[in-house]
């Protein structure tokens, strides 16, 4: 497969801003409006919308790979910057605020992608592929156990995901990385 073809600087602009604003939109969990009309909110042409995003699903699935690639952004670089438990713990516990933060984007998103199961597949393994370089550098750090796997950490992390609507959602998932990060510390001796 070969990369697309680079994005002129104004087709990257019209780009941008209709991603911009239907992150936005999704956010407040306006998922519903007509789907030209994300074009005029935008500032751009309906043409422009249908030629980068044909349908809502495709727009949704930009904006979730788009928020997906900041996360493991923030990964990388609690790597560069953090000694290796504690970028473990900030990404940890950054993922849960990111949720917490963008509940209305997290449901938008959710809901418009139901039916897009590659995408959210192809999401997961990004972000497994950012907790395995996570655990791996905790466990050379001599900071964690080495038998307990990312696979693991997933679905804990993917438990917190489901957990939407909860009354007690933030405070509760607060408490599964508690868990999760004391569960993973190697034992004193």
């Amino acid at each position: 497969m070969t990369d697309p073809k680079p994005l002129r600087a104004d087709a990257r602009r019209n780009r941008d801003a209709l991603l911009a604003k239907a992150r936005e939109l999704f956010a407040e969990g306006r998922y519903d409006l007509r789907f030209d009309d994300f074009a005029t909110l935008a500032g751009v042409g309906v043409g422009t919308l249908y030629r980068h995003f044909p349908t809502r699903e495709a727009l949704a699935e930009a904006v979730y790979r788009e928020e997906l690639a900041a996360m493991c952004d923030r990964a990388r670089e609690a790597q560069t910057t953090l000694p290796a438990d504690e970028a473990l713990e900030s990404f940890l516990r950054g993922f849960v605020a990111h949720l917490h933060d963008h509940e209305g984007l997290a449901r938008t998103l959710s809901t418009l992608m139901a039916a897009r199961s590659g995408a959210l597949a192809e999401g997961a393994e990004a972000l497994g592929r950012a907790v395995t370089d996570l655990l791996a550098a905790a466990v050379r750090a001599g900071k964690i156990r080495d038998d307990v796997g990312a696979g693991a950490v997933m679905m804990a992390l993917q438990g917190i995901c489901a957990a939407y609507g909860h009354p007690a959602y933030r405070p509760d998932a607060d408490g599964v990385i508690t868990l999760v990060l004391a569960g993973l510390r190697r034992p004193a001796r």
